[in-house]
This record gives structure tokens, sequence and C-alpha cells, in this order.
């Protein structure tokens, strides 16, 4: 077990670190909005493009992955929709939101550290398919939903939000990191030293940085009574999403469809075993559903550390996954 404490143990102490630090007055959470956007704009993106433009484009793009992935957390999003929204009798719009809280994992600012932590260089990789797969497919087609919920005429509103959708991730600096690194990948491009080494010490603030953000952005969170959402939510993103991928994988590979092997294999569901993505009470406030996210966000990521800790037990003593 000690082994284990050892991989998650530095990323819950940097997340404490963030959350003192604004607890006790050295930064505000004013900061941590600033620190975030320049992760999400800066350092991210930059890691993104080096990780994509610094081998061949077939080293990046697994199949097998993209398509599991997608499948498995799918399957969380339209049961938890389903669940809130028709057995639950609760509105579209807010079942929409319940449900990204369960299919959409904190792929930056957790993921990723963890993924570095466990697998090196390949962690950028990882982040990208999953960030390919949240900001292309779950996270537009959730909130075209939500707009949905909150207006009469609803094929009207989810052509109009794609459209905005699909501008707002054409201007995405993570989306752009994306396609310049394919596109420096396809060309066969070699980075010239001075732009490789510049890129690489942007890129390699993002760990820690993103972790002392989550920290610092939970400081004075508070729950006021809402523990039944809440409490779905977090079986929904902690335990359901992790099954579900595994459960693909399985499924998938008995069908002899293709599916990630080795360190992929094991980086697909512990990036669904990920708390949900850290702007999800931002993304709520379009609805006024900020209180519930905040508080589920802060469950979630507190319960996430014993989580992840028990998964990856679980795979050090199972034949064919962590060794």
């Amino acid at each position: 077990m000690l082994d284990i404490l050892a991989i998650t143990g530095p990323i819950y102490l940097c997340v404490l670190a963030g959350y003192a630090a604004v607890r006790w007055g050295l930064f505000s959470k004013a900061d941590m909005r600033v620190f975030g956007r320049f992760v999400l704009d800066v350092s991210l993106p930059a890691l993104l493009f080096y990780t994509l433009a610094s081998r061949p484009l077939s080293d990046v793009l697994r199949p097998g992955y993209l398509l599991v992935y997608t499948a498995g957390s799918l399957l969380v999003l339209g049961g938890g929709l389903l669940w809130s929204w028709k057995a639950r009798g609760r509105t579209l719009t807010e079942s929409a939101y319940l449900a990204m809280g369960m299919s959409c994992a904190n792929s930056g600012f957790v993921g990723y550290p963890l993924m570095l932590l466990l697998f090196g260089p390949l962690g950028g990789v990882i982040l990208a398919l999953n960030f390919i797969i949240e900001n292309l497919i779950k996270l537009p087609l959730l909130i075209a939903l939500a707009d949905a919920g909150a207006h009469e005429g609803p094929r009207q509103t989810v052509l109009r939000v794609i459209r905005q959708t699909l501008a707002r991730l054409a201007r995405n600096p993570i989306i752009i990191g994306i396609v310049l690194g394919c596109a420096v990948a396809i060309s066969g491009w070699q980075l010239p030293a001075v732009l490789s080494r510049a890129v690489t010490l942007f890129s390699g603030a993002a760990g820690g940085l993103a972790l002392f953000i989550i920290g610092g952005s939970l400081s004075g969170l508070q729950l006021k009574g809402m523990r039944s959402q809440v409490a779905q939510v977090a079986i929904g993103k902690l335990l359901l999403h992790p099954a579900a991928i595994w459960a693909v994988i399985v499924l998938f590979g008995q069908l002899g469809w293709p599916v990630p092997v080795g360190e992929l294999k094991v980086a697909a569901v512990l990036s669904a075993a990920m708390p949900m993505l850290g702007v999800y009470a931002v993304l709520a406030q379009r609805h006024g559903h900020e209180e519930f996210s905040s508080a589920a966000l802060l469950v979630t990521t507190g319960l996430s550390f014993f989580s992840i800790s028990a998964i990856l037990w679980l795979m050090r003593h199972s034949a064919g996954w962590l060794a």
C-alpha cells in the first residue's frame, strides 16, 4: 500500500498546499483564476503541442483508446442523464449538468500529473487523447442539452449552441495546440532546439501548478444540504465511470474490436476515475446550478484520493493490469 500512496500522495499534497495557501491568505481565489488561465491557455497547450509534434502521429492517435474511452463515457453520460431526467423528474438542464459531473473527468489538472508520475512522457499522449474526447464530443453535447432544456424550441437551440461551440473550439488554445502539434507531426518537421526548449519550459509548469489551483479553488466551498445529488454525482464519477470503461474494454476485447493494451489500458480506467473537470462549477453558472456543482466538485475531489488509491491497489493485484 505504501507504493500506492507514493503515487497518489504527492498529487494530493499539492492540492492541500493550494487549499492552505488560499485559506491562510497567501493567495486569493481570484489568483487561482489567473493561474488557471495560464495553465489552460499557455502551459497545457504548450505541453500538448510538444507531445504531438515530437513523435510520429501514429504513436499518438490510438483508435482503441479513443473508441473505448468514448463508448464508456457516453454510456455513463446517457445513463446519468436518463436517470436524473426520467426517473428522478429533474429538468433536462439540471440532468445535463449531473451527467457532466459523472462523465467528464479532470484530465488536465489531476489526471495529467498522475499519468506523468505513472507513465512518464506517455502522460502527454494520454492527456491529448482525453482532451480530444472531452472537448470535441462530451462537452459540446452536454452544453447543447443544457441549453436546449432552458429554452423552447430544442432543435433550433441545439443547432445554435453547436455553432457557438464550434466557434469557441476554433479559438480554444488547447485545441489549437492539438491541431498545430498534429500538423507538425504529419509534416515530419523537426522543431528547432531553441523553440523546443522554450515550449518545454512552459509545458513543465502544468503539473504542479494545476494541482495547486484545484486546492485553492476548493477553499471556502460548502455543501449546503445537497447531499443526495452530490452523492449521485460522486458515485457516478468515481465508481461507475471507471467501471464502465473497464466493462467496455472487456466486452470489446471479446468481440475482437480494437482496445487499448498495456499502459494505455490502465490509463483509460484511471482517467475515468479522476474527479470531474475543474471548470465544472464555472460551466454550471450559465444556468444557475453553480452551488450544486461546486459542492459536488468539493466532495468528489476529496473522495478521489481514496477511490484512486483503491483502484491502483486493485490493479497492482490483478493479472494483466499494473505491474
